[in-house]
């Protein structure tokens, strides 16, 4: 039985981590898969936990050998998604979730049709622009990027096979819940989780 490739994406400030992080606490049946990067740790951030940190060589190396699903450059860091590792898993029958930009979103769903995207949208322009203000770590002329940026990962929104508004945080993540849930449900995944009652029930 093969496991779930769930992809989650969304524009800066619409809440995309905070509603990933619940939904795993939740659902102890997803794995957050872990991203390689070529930059630097930040402040409290561990190897193999937030991210597998990797030299520009070694990444180069992995990405020459196929090893990546996906992968892009942002800032001069390099960023992949183990390709070995998701294809095991999933093997195994575990589901993976992907928290990644619509450009990797789209580079997956090329390479696993079967994959399951969703994309998380803020419920206004002004919601988000407040947001991004009361972070209080950017400046204007770098929150008008990032608003920028949000309007063009929100033209590709409808590429993706479901869509969350994160106005309200309970109300999102239960949406979140169900689609995993309905996915589990589905006649692929019940035909081969219950193939013995199947066929008792056959008999």
């Amino acid at each position: 039985m093969s496991g779930n490739l769930f992809i989650v994406s969304a524009p800066s400030g619409a809440g995309k981590s905070s509603l990933v992080n619940a939904l795993l606490e939740r659902d102890a049946a997803i794995r957050l898969s872990i991203s390689y990067t070529t930059r630097a740790p930040r402040p409290g951030e561990e190897n193999g936990i937030h991210y597998h940190f990797v030299s520009h060589e070694a990444f180069q190396e992995r990405l020459g050998r196929g090893e990546f699903l996906e992968s892009a450059e942002v800032y001069g860091n390099y960023y992949g998604t183990s390709q070995p590792w998701i294809e095991a898993e999933r093997a195994a029958g575990r589901d993976i979730l992907l928290e990644i930009d619509w450009q990797g979103a789209a580079q997956v769903r090329r390479l696993v049709p079967d994959a399951i995207s969703i994309f998380i949208l803020p419920p206004s322009i002004e919601e988000l622009r407040r947001r991004l203000q009361g972070r209080g770590t950017d400046s204007e002329e770098v929150i008008a990027r990032r608003m920028a940026a949000a309007r063009e990962d929100v033209s590709h929104c409808l590429e993706f096979d479901y869509l969350v508004v994160n106005d309200q945080f309970d109300t999102a993540l239960a949406d979140l819940l169900a689609i995993a849930r309905a996915h589990r449900l589905g006649i692929h995944s019940q035909e081969k989780r219950l193939a013995g009652l199947l066929l008792a029930l056959s008999c």
